[in-house]
């Protein structure tokens, strides 16, 4: 940790500004990063209602926008962005209607299908060890173990 600081209002807005400045992020990483600078508690929650009010910090927007990111971008499935989204301290409830509205039961399962293709695709799935890197490629991603099973019973085609 680093040393106490007096504290003034102004720098540790700064310096939130400046970590804020490299990505999105949430409440509680901000609050993280301004304990480790050692600001005081009182001067912490301070700059965090000021960056709120200034609508820089907004755990919803920023938890939807991670998950977008990851699930669109990256291919990430439920189980993943949700210890993603937990390590960056978003709410329980907030992260569950978030995987809600993003995987819906069918939706999960056509953005897994996409992925193995190109790792698997004219295999033989038949083979335990090429069976065997499809699901763990996939339980990497993040996706439930019956999506996984579901998946791979069924041919992998070209999409």
């Amino acid at each position: 940790m680093a040393a106490k600081r007096d504290g003034n209002q102004e720098e540790a807005l700064d310096r939130a500004l400046k970590f804020l400045s490299y990505r999105a992020r949430s409440e509680a990483e901000v609050r993280i990063k301004l304990v480790h600078l050692g600001y005081p508690q009182k001067i912490i929650e301070a700059t965090l209602e000021k960056l709120r009010s200034l609508k820089l910090l907004d755990d919803e927007v920023f938890a939807r926008s991670w998950t977008l990111g990851r699930v669109e971008g990256r291919g990430y499935g439920p189980l993943r962005v949700e210890r993603e989204l937990r390590q960056k301290g978003i709410a329980k409830n907030l992260i569950r209607e978030i995987l809600e509205e993003t995987f819906m039961v069918q939706q999960g399962r056509d953005k897994a299908r996409a992925l193995p293709g190109r790792r698997v695709k004219n295999k033989d799935l038949t083979d335990v060890k090429i069976f065997r890197r499809a699901v763990a490629f996939l339980q990497r991603r993040g996706y439930h173990d019956s999506v996984i099973a579901e998946l791979l019973k069924e041919p992998i085609r070209d999409n």
